[in-house]
């Protein structure tokens, strides 16, 4: 029988007693627990043993909110962490989840199968996010992921917006004229054009957000926890960061001009990654038509 050891970082007591209790009471897999009180047990323990995940309440006798997970996480750099919060705190944990947590749990709504499935998760999706840096899934010119990697990581996404009821948007964006770039500056350009591009990309989105090119001038972004809405501000962002490279770069003989086109994955109907890639895909098509028909 496979046992994982857990650390519970939980001030109160009675409440890392009950989970040590429902946990103790799962068998695949069995569950070594240790708790810690206090972030300095926590990271002293960290020192001792080799944890496979850590479930973190962020508000400890000394250490609160975000500057707790900032503090853990380097010394426990490939364990999944799962934060614990109160119903009044979810949007510190959805916050925490972008800062690098693998996911939350509220306290007081889960039993033991849900405490030791939502576990399962968390150190699986970790355990393919540690194989994405050592496989194929990284494309070689810009850094990101290729579209394996893409389609990994996001279809993981879909499985945990599903449950936790929160959409997310899919963008797809093509890198115009790079054919006219390599034709009239060489391939090398075009290459430093697809490379600008995505450290744009970079700056634009999120760490947490997941973001590849997934062709010769074409990008994929998934966006977390977000909707059509709030689409508007990430593409101004874009918008400018493109508007400050023109400003601001001499390197490139070529402007840069993305076409992009966005899709959301609604929970309550949802739709594979691939379908909102092909709806994401025609929308920025539209959108590249309607710059042909301005100029």
């Amino acid at each position: 029988m496979e046992t994982k050891k857990l650390l519970i970082v939980e001030d109160n007591s009675d409440y890392a007693d009950l989970i040590g209790a429902r946990l103790g009471q799962q068998k695949d897999p069995a569950f070594h627990i240790e708790i810690a009180p206090r972030l300095d047990v926590a990271i002293q323990k960290l020192a001792q043993c080799d944890f496979d995940v850590i479930l973190l309440d962020l508000n400890l006798p000394d250490s609160h909110g975000m500057e707790t997970l900032v503090k853990i996480k380097p010394l426990g750099a490939k364990i999944p962490i799962l934060v614990l919060t109160g119903m009044d705190d979810e949007a510190l944990a959805i916050e925490a989840v972008r800062k690098g947590a693998q996911d939350y749990l509220i306290k007081g709504e889960a039993d033991g199968k849900m405490l030791s499935r939502v576990i399962r998760y968390a150190m699986e999706r970790n355990r393919m996010e540690e194989e994405l840096r050592s496989m194929a899934l990284v494309d070689s010119l810009t850094g990101l992921l290729n579209r394996r990697g893409f389609m990994m990581l996001s279809e993981q996404h879909a499985k945990l917006a599903l449950r936790t009821k929160k959409g997310f948007l899919i963008f797809v964006a093509d890198l115009d004229h790079l054919k006219r770039i390599n034709d009239q500056f060489g391939h090398p350009q075009g290459d430093q054009a697809l490379i600008y591009a995505s450290e744009i990309l970079k700056e634009t989105f999120r760490k947490s957000d997941i973001l590849a090119r997934i062709g010769g001038d074409e990008f994929a972004m998934l966006a977390i926890d977000a909707n059509l809405e709030g689409s508007k501000p990430l593409l101004l962002r874009l918008d400018n960061r493109l508007k400050e490279y023109h400003g601001t770069s001499k390197l490139l003989t070529a402007p840069l001009s993305l076409s992009i086109g966005v899709t959301c994955f609604d929970p309550e109907k949802p739709a594979s990654i691939e379908d909102l890639l092909a709806e994401a895909d025609k929308r920025m098509y539209e959108s590249k038509y309607k710059k042909k028909v301005a100029r």
